[in-house]
């Protein structure tokens, strides 16, 4: 199965080619990796050429523009690269029969439930800020192409993603609590905010594993097990990394952002073919906490 990622220099794009090309159906030559060179977001209309070029089967969609408060600032830039540019790729899919796997996001979720539940998939869509609005939209325009068309469409929706190539909430909450500690001051996480931290290496294994069943239509929650807030996430961060800090706990409100993340964004886990759910958030953090380790020590050298 010839199988193209976009967005392949990206968090769960640069995790999608390794697991990918440890896939036996993907064969000798591996994935297709499509970087910001080849499909760039602001100009998608390079992808029927792509397609021609590299005859995949499946394209699994994962570039976007993931800056939340950025696309609070300029909401129809992200309409534009994250709606209008995953209609070009499905259109562009579509037309030729291939499969499609969108990767989308919890926050398509407004995260008002107070019952405890997470939402399902498929719960209605509530964005509440302008990149779960993007997202949103960008899931219909998805399905939209294949209405009549051959090929199968399917989304991902995954939350609180984390990994290489850093620039995530742990390597920020780790740079933040050394800033704190040198003012003598506690780390002020917040406490009102709830989700599932998950490994982009869990969703890419996970999402080789839909491939492998034909199982990509529809609408998964990939996501590690458990639910935390930003303050436990934190909390056991540092536990895990050794480091004693002093956590004080807030509200998202302390600081004033552009975009507002759903208080919950918790999903409800889709169950894999093989039957096995994702590991626990702990557990996978634990696999990257050495890489962690070893960003932070070249950083100071």
């Amino acid at each position: 199965m010839r199988v193209a990622v976009t967005g392949a220099a990206g968090r769960l794009g640069r995790a999608l080619v390794t697991a990918l090309g440890d896939a036996p159906f993907t064969g000798p030559a591996g994935p297709i990796a499509w970087v910001r060179d080849e499909l760039d977001l602001d100009a998608p209309s390079s992808i029927g050429r792509l397609l021609d070029r590299d005859r995949p089967e499946v394209v699994v969609h994962a570039a976007a523009w993931t800056d939340v408060d950025g696309c609070a600032r300029d909401p129809e830039l992200a309409i534009r690269r994250n709606t209008v540019a995953t209609g070009e790729v499905a259109i562009a899919c579509a037309t030729r029969g291939l499969d499609l796997l969108f990767i989308s996001t919890n926050e398509v979720f407004d995260g008002l439930r107070t019952d405890g539940r997470p939402y399902p998939p498929e719960a209605p869509t509530s964005p509440s800020n302008a990149y779960g609005v993007s997202k949103a939209k960008g899931e219909e325009v998805a399905r939209a192409a294949y209405v009549h068309r051959r090929g199968t469409v399917g989304v991902v929706r995954t939350a609180w993603l984390y990994g290489a190539p850093g620039n995530d909430f742990p390597t920020k909450i780790v740079a933040a609590a050394e800033r704190a500690r040198a003012e003598g001051q506690p780390l002020r996480v917040v406490a009102d905010e709830w989700g599932q931290p998950t490994y982009a290496a869990d969703v890419a294994e996970a999402i080789v594993e839909l491939l492998a069943d034909d199982a990509i239509g529809g609408t998964q929650h990939l996501v590690d097990g458990g639910i935390a807030s930003r303050a436990d996430w934190a909390r056991e961060l540092f536990r895990q990394l050794g480091t004693d800090v002093d956590i004080e706990e807030v509200p998202a409100a302390t600081w004033e952002r552009a975009s507002t993340p759903p208080a919950w964004g918790v999903l409800e886990p889709t169950v894999l073919p093989s039957g096995e759910p994702m590991r626990p958030w702990q557990a996978a953090l634990a696999d990257y906490v050495p890489l962690l380790r070893r960003q932070r020590a070249a950083a100071t050298r």
